[in-house]
């Protein structure tokens, strides 16, 4: 069975703590930061020197690149810098190399999987070094930066260009298409982390694993993928003149599930340190941004309705809308001033819709009730249509094992058949 030594005081000095972190888009958790491993000593005599040295190259690589990137995840440059600085693809291409030749040290039943400890400094969890003597740990570990580095690389896609005049900041269409992808991936990545590594860990590891590696904040991270994948799709239906109102209402109404989900998995943990609790903050006020804008969407179809009835619905729903555009300012003021602090860029896409057609919209209608009485409005408010989801993660499978472990030299670490 693999061990576990936990230290909150050692990794003072390794866990990055940046007390601003720029525009924000995507919420990206503090990337998980591998610490140095020296394989010689638990692997010498049981591998040959050659795979030794490629383990140790490739895993030293990752603890660099992580180590330089981890402060720079918000940041818009992403060239190499006069020191040697990485780049998010960089990294990512790090890892995926790193992958296939790790799994030989848990395919097969490699007598080898706990001869090392894995330590890596974690961002959410008071407790900020984890070492696990399991090579699943590394792994799963592994697995998760892959997807919030592909975060990390939607949020760059997604802050918006000022445009040519100077004035209006945009995303292009191809960079928001390209987004939805990268969400898709990412949500791979964390989907089959939770459906096929975490269950290889023995139960009592399981329940000693960092909080940024539970299954909550898994699943979590997975459906705000998913989320907002939707969103942006959402934003381009907004832009286009071709979808109708109810292919909008939908696409909202999905996008209140995805965060309605993200936020059940997530909301009873206890996240800390700064990074988790504005984890939990982005999830509650995109959740509630997304109800704001599913009410108006759905108001705006009741109206289309001649029953008096229907009129009566159509108007609670947008004073709903409303009240979580409210709400939704509030929750987003408290996520950005939560350290590390952040800020909205520019609004665009369905934020900008939002913000502009609510209170134009229900500033024109006539309400028979209370207009001020919070708790009448939402108990009048309408249910919003349940849809099926539609945008589902990636199917990824890990890699081939890399042939080098076939070498006659490490056929003895595999029990025969």
């Amino acid at each position: 069975m693999g061990c576990l030594l936990s230290t909150p005081d050692v990794a003072g000095e390794t866990r990055r703590r940046p007390k601003n972190i720029g525009e924000i888009v995507v919420f990206v958790p503090g990337l998980r930061i591998p610490m140095p491993l020296d394989f010689a000593q638990p692997l010498g005599d049981g591998l040959s020197k050659s795979l030794v040295e490629r383990l140790s190259a490739l895993r030293t690589r990752i603890v660099v690149m992580a180590g330089q990137e981890a402060p720079m995840t918000t940041k818009r440059r992403r060239t190499a810098t006069q020191h040697g600085g990485s780049t998010l693809a960089d990294l990512q291409q790090g890892l995926e190399d790193y992958l296939p030749v790790l799994l030989g040290l848990v395919e097969n039943g490699n007598q080898l999987k706990h001869n090392l400890q894995f330590c890596w400094v974690n961002q959410e969890d008071e407790v900020e070094e984890t070492t696990m003597s399991d090579s699943w740990y590394e792994v799963l570990s592994v697995l998760q930066l892959m997807a919030i580095l592909s975060l990390s690389q939607a949020n760059l896609l997604l802050l918006p260009n000022t445009s040519a005049d100077g004035y209006q900041s945009k995303v292009s269409e191809e960079c928001k298409r390209a987004s939805i992808d990268i969400f898709l991936k990412a949500a791979g990545y964390l989907d089959f982390a939770v459906q096929q590594v975490l269950p290889q860990l023995p139960s009592e590891l399981r329940k000693d694993l960092p909080l940024d590696l539970t299954e909550g904040v898994l699943k979590a991270l997975c459906l705000q993928a998913l989320g907002q994948g939707v969103e942006i799709q959402l934003g381009m239906a907004i832009d286009s003149v071709k979808a109708t109102l109810a292919v909008k209402r939908r696409l909202a109404c999905e996008m209140v599930k995805y965060w309605h989900q993200a936020q059940e998995h997530i909301m009873d943990l206890p996240l800390a340190n700064g990074w988790g609790e504005k984890h939990k903050l982005f999830i509650r006020w995109k959740h509630v941004e997304a109800k704001a804008v599913a009410y108006y969407l759905h108001g705006l179809i009741l109206e289309e309705g001649n029953a008096e009835k229907s009129a009566e619905n159509a108007a609670a729903a947008l004073h709903a809308a409303e009240e979580y555009l409210k709400e939704s300012k509030k929750a987003c003021d408290s996520f950005h001033m939560t350290p590390p602090a952040s800020r909205n860029p520019p609004l665009w896409g369905a934020s900008k819709y939002l913000s502009e057609r609510i209170p134009k919209d229900v500033s024109s209608k006539t309400f028979n009730w209370d207009s001020e009485n919070h708790e009448m409005i939402m108990q009048l408010a309408p249910a919003l249509p349940d849809f099926v989801l539609s945008l589902k993660p990636d199917d990824y499978q890990l890699p081939s094992m890399d042939p080098s472990w076939n070498d006659l030299q490490v056929q003895n670490l595999f029990p025969t058949k």
